[in-house]
């Protein structure tokens, strides 16, 4: 195997160590997202206080503050998310051009 072919495979890895960090970041921001929706959900079920957690304390708030805070959040995972699939999507790319390249040298 050439040095050619050896910094290809090196670059492959590298790649697919970024795609692992960046699917694994995208899950979290999912993770998020499901919470906050869930969170949005209890709010229009009750008609009763709500609470927000501010570090280690819990404080009352408005329900319609507390929906457009989570709106808000709502709005930038989705924004983070997408960011996260696009990266993906390039380097998923990039990682078969190069593992095709990869191929056709050692063949």
């Amino acid at each position: 195997m050439n040095k050619e072919t050896e910094k290809k495979i090196q670059q492959l890895q590298l790649i697919e160590q970024n795609l692992h960090n960046i699917i694994m970041q995208k899950q979290a921001f999912q993770m998020q997202l499901a919470e906050d929706e869930n969170a949005m959900k209890e709010l229009d079920k009750t008609s009763k206080n709500a609470y927000k957690i501010i570090g280690t304390i819990m404080v009352s708030s408005s329900r319609e503050e507390l929906k457009k805070e989570l709106k808000e959040q709502k709005d930038i995972l989705d924004l983070r998310i997408k960011s996260l699939e696009k990266q993906e999507n390039n380097f998923k790319e990039k990682a078969e051009e190069i593992q095709k390249e990869v191929m056709k040298d050692i063949k």
